[in-house]
């Protein structure tokens, strides 16, 4: 995984309400639940192999990129999405 993830390379599974990126033949996801306009993202997993990659920020990355396209805000409930926003300025208008 590198920089150049993009929302498409994330998929949105809203029967699972989650975010999905497919990473070395396993997911990494976001769990997610849609409040008034907003996505508050709950907890991202990756799996313990892939772990140190880059894989979770490009999950996130891609998942905002969803949010920012569909018109929504985000807040973050979980620590790796709140360092993310925090690191990543140029998100700072999806913040709930």
């Amino acid at each position: 995984m590198s920089g150049t993830t993009t929302a498409a390379d994330v998929r949105d599974n809203k029967a699972q309400s989650r975010f999905e990126l497919d990473a070395h033949g396993e997911i990494a996801f976001a769990n997610y639940r849609r409040v008034n306009g907003r996505v508050i993202i709950t907890h991202t997993e990756t799996p313990p192999p892939l772990r140190g990659r880059g894989i979770a920020s490009s999950l996130v990355r891609g998942a905002l990129d969803h949010i920012r396209a569909d018109g929504l805000k985000v807040t973050a409930g979980c620590g790796f999405v709140a360092d993310y926003l925090d690191a990543h300025p140029e998100y700072s208008d999806l913040k709930a």
